[in-house]
């Protein structure tokens, strides 16, 4: 029975992380796993207190917040397992989902990362993730398919390859992200598992999800359902990501697209909502690529506690 390394990144939310953990325990068909904390910069170090409260688990103190590649990352780098299982802190774990994922590892040697389905924790029944459409990359969108819709077995038959695995609960096996090294942490938010699987599907992997293993997530616990954060971290990335990962003529497209209709779609919606303190949060996240490189590790962003 292969090992599988659980990493989960904590950042001022010890209660929703203590949940995690608690639903963790309910993992007892497969036993072979290691469970890794970060504590990612958090205003308050809880880990001593873990470590005597848990002291089966792996906890790792970090006193920068280095975001959510960062804190993965950092977790990644203490795992001994086969697989990786990349699961955020806001989300509980159902009893057969490891071992489910392991079964999909162990019979298709072609999959290099592979997500569950999900559900929002607080509407049962209700998806958010059942795979990912493939990215439009004039426009850089795509669908997270299914989701907000109620579950009634009506995607299940799109077990299989996929756009995207989902940033929220992601195994990898261990030969491919050895292929195609950890995620780029100059994203710090959004997009960076999006990122990874284009590297991951250039090592020559494909990316699925099993939509007969399930997670509860509980969405936007850890940033907000709108903040200056998501909005320059959102908008800044978008761009980062074609950057990164379309032909240049493409990302002129985009370029193109982005200046015409996003821009002046998305500063109506500032002024209409009367959230004028986004307007300059907005502005920011394009200007940081007139004088960043794409492999910048200048957030352009200032963090605070």
């Amino acid at each position: 029975m292969k090992k599988v390394s659980i990493v989960t990144v904590n950042f001022n939310q010890p209660q929703v992380t203590e949940d995690l953990l608690r639903s963790l325990q309910e993992v007892n068909n497969y036993p072979n796993v290691e469970i890794i904390v970060v504590d990612n910069g958090s205003t308050v170090n809880h880990v001593r207190d873990w470590q005597r409260k848990y002291p089966e688990i792996i906890f790792v103190r970090s006193e920068k917040n280095t975001g959510f590649a960062g804190g993965n990352n950092i977790g990644i780098g203490y795992a001994t397992g086969e697989y990786l299982f990349l699961i955020n802190n806001d989300t509980e774990v159902t009893a057969e989902l490891v071992g489910r994922l392991v079964l999909d590892m162990e019979s298709n040697c072609k999959i290099g990362i592979i997500s569950p389905k999900i559900h929002y924790f607080d509407h049962p029944g209700m998806l958010q993730y059942t795979g990912y459409t493939p990215m439009n990359y004039y426009t850089a969108r795509n669908a997270s398919i299914g989701q907000f819709e109620q579950d009634k077995g009506q995607y299940d038959s799109l077990s299989g390859v996929t756009g995207y695995a989902h940033g929220a609960a992601m195994m990898i096996r261990r030969e491919a992200l050895e292929k195609a090294g950890m995620m780029s942490e100059n994203y710090f938010l959004y997009y960076e598992e999006l990122d990874w699987c284009e590297r991951i599907r250039k090592a020559g992997y494909e990316i699925h999800v099993d939509l007969n293993a399930l997670i509860y997530h509980k969405e936007s616990v850890s940033v907000g359902k709108r903040s200056a954060l998501k909005e320059y971290f959102m908008n800044r990335n978008r761009i980062l990501f074609i950057r990164k990962n379309a032909p240049g003529f493409t990302f002129f497209i985009f370029c193109c697209y982005f200046f015409a209709t996003v821009v002046p779609r998305n500063l109506l919606q500032y002024m209409k909502n009367r959230e004028f303190s986004f307007i300059p949060v907005f502005l920011k996240s394009i200007s940081w690529h007139f004088t960043n490189k794409p492999d910048s590790d200048n957030l352009g962003y200032r963090m605070t506690r």
